[in-house]
């Protein structure tokens, strides 16, 4: 995951949210940690000034899946660039599809 340049690691849903809220685009879009269960991450995407949060993890296998809308059937992606790819078409059960990469800084990741 280091190697995703929108993934921030360890940062709070409030951090999240001001980033999102600092860019003001629909569509902006990042990576974290989830703050509730280990290992999971979470999806946090802009749309109409509200962040939407979508779960992300790794099966047992390897492979990755994300939340999305209820009756959506869940995809599995071999890695993670190819999940986010996927949801930057429209119309993937997702609040918007992901426009604009909040990248991370080069400060030193927590975690």
């Amino acid at each position: 995951m280091e190697n995703v340049s929108v993934y921030h690691g360890k940062i709070s849903r409030e951090t999240g949210e001001r980033l999102l809220s600092e860019v003001g685009k629909d569509g902006s879009y990042l990576l974290r940690d989830s703050e509730t269960l280990p290992g999971v991450y979470c999806l946090c995407v802009l749309h109409k000034e509200f962040v939407y949060t979508y779960r992300v993890s790794q099966t047992i296998t390897g492979s990755w899946t994300a939340e999305a809308a209820p009756g959506v059937p869940k995809r599995m992606f071999r890695k993670i660039q190819n999940l986010i790819s996927a949801f930057m078409k429209p119309d993937q059960g997702i609040a918007t599809h992901l426009q604009h990469p909040v990248e991370r800084t080069t400060r030193k990741m927590k975690g």
